[in-house]
C-alpha cells in the first residue's frame, strides 16, 4: 500500500504523541515532517532520532522543506491563534489540515459520529478533548430521543494541561458547547473543564448529563453502550465508569429551569460517567485527554489518506 505523507505542526506533547502514533500504528500514513519553533524541544529531537525530517521554523519552514510538495495532510497541534495563521499559509497550497486546536475554522469531526461527512473539506476540526469524549454519548442519546439540554464536565490532570490548553480555556468551552449542539444533536449545551491538581495525577474523567422528555430508557442505555464500544475501537482506554443513570424529573425539580418552555419540559435526566486512560505511546497513561485527541486525529488522517487530492507543488 502506498502511504500518504503527512506533517505534524507542533512539537509539544500532542504533536509528539501523534507522530509516535503515525510511526507505530498507521499502515496508511508516513511522517514527512515534524514542525516546531523550538529546536531544543523534545519533540523535534525525538523526530530527528527517528529519522523524521524536521524544521524549527514553524509553518513557514515547512514550506521550504524539500518534500513539501509530497505532503498531503498536515496535522496542526499548536494553538487556536496559531492555527489561523497556519491555515492562511498552507491552504493555498492544497494541503488538507486536521486541526487539533479549538480554532474551529472548518467543520467539526468526531470519528464515532460523523467521520465520513467532511472528508472533502480542506480543514477539519477535531473539536476538543472533552468534545471527543462526550459528544459521542450525547449523539447516542439524541439518536433515541431529543436532547433538550446537555451539560458536560471534562476533568483532566493538571499535569496533562500544557501551555496551549491553558491558553485556550475559553475557546475550549465555546467550541465544545457548539459541537455538542451541531454534532451531538443537543438543543442547548454547556461545557465545563476542570484542571485537577491531584497527585498522583488522575486519568481523564468525563460526566455527561442530558435532559430528555419521554424516551425508551433501555434503548438509550443500549445506544450509549454501543457508542462507547465504537469509540474504544480507536481509543482503547475509553470506557464507562458505571452503568448509565436515569433520574426522573418532577414539576418542582430545578432542572426544569434549565430548559426553555418552547423546547418542552424534561422528564428524565440521563447521566453518563466516563474514564479515558491514555495508551502511553509517548504521554503518561493519565493523559487520556491528549490521547483521545491524537487517536481521533489519526482516525481522520487515515480516512483522508484513502481519498487525498494530488498535492499542489
Amino acid at each position: 500500500m502506498t502511504r500518504t505523507k503527512v506533517a505534524v505542526i507542533g512539537s509539544g506533547n500532542i504533536g509528539t504523541d501523534l507522530m509516535i502514533k503515525v510511526l507505530r500504528l498507521s499502515d496508511r500514513l508516513e511522517m514527512g515532517a515534524m514542525v516546531g519553533i523550538d529546536p531544543d524541544s523534545d519533540g523535534l529531537r525525538r523526530a530527528q532520532r527517528l529519522g523524521v525530517p524536521t524544521t524549527a521554523d514553524g509553518a513557514q519552514g515547512l514550506l521550504g522543506m524539500p518534500d513539501f510538495g509530497d505532503i498531503a495532510v498536515v496535522f496542526d497541534a499548536t494553538s487556536a491563534a496559531a492555527h489561523h495563521d497556519n491555515a492562511r499559509l498552507l491552504t493555498p497550497h492544497g494541503k488538507t489540515l486536521v486541526d487539533l486546536t479549538p480554532a474551529a475554522i472548518g467543520p467539526f469531526v468526531v470519528p464515532a459520529v460523523n467521520l465520513h461527512e467532511h472528508l472533502d473539506s480542506l480543514n477539519v476540526n477535531m473539536v476538543t478533548c472533552g468534545g471527543q469524549a462526550t459528544i459521542p454519548v450525547v449523539a447516542a442519546v439524541s439518536s433515541c430521543t431529543p436532547v433538550l439540554y446537555a451539560e458536560i464536565v471534562a476533568s483532566i490532570a493538571s499535569r496533562s494541561a500544557g501551555p496551549g490548553t491553558r491558553a485556550n480555556i475559553d475557546e475550549f468551552t465555546e467550541t465544545t458547547t457548539k459541537a455538542l449542539e451541531v454534532v451531538g444533536g443537543a438543543n442547548r449545551a454547556k461545557a465545563i473543564i476542570v484542571l485537577n491538581p491531584a497527585e498522583p495525577p488522575l486519568i481523564m474523567r468525563d460526566t455527561v448529563h442530558c435532559l430528555i422528555g419521554d424516551g425508551d430508557l433501555d434503548a438509550i442505555e443500549r445506544s450509549v453502550a454501543a457508542m462507547v464500544d465504537t469509540v474504544a475501537t480507536y481509543v482503547p482506554g475509553y470506557r464507562l465508569k458505571q452503568r448509565v443513570q436515569f433520574r426522573a424529573i418532577d414539576a418542582d425539580d430545578p432542572a426544569h429551569d434549565l430548559v426553555e418552555a418552547q423546547q418542552g419540559r424534561p422528564s428524565w435526566q440521563v447521566s453518563v460517567y466516563l474514564e479515558v486512560e491514555g495508551a502511553a505511546h509517548y504521554l503518561p497513561a493519565y493523559a487520556g485527554n491528549l490521547d483521545i485527541m491524537t487517536s481521533a486525529a489519526l482516525q481522520v488522517g487515515e480516512n483522508l489518506a484513502a481519498q487525498t487530492r494530488e498535492p499542489v507543488q
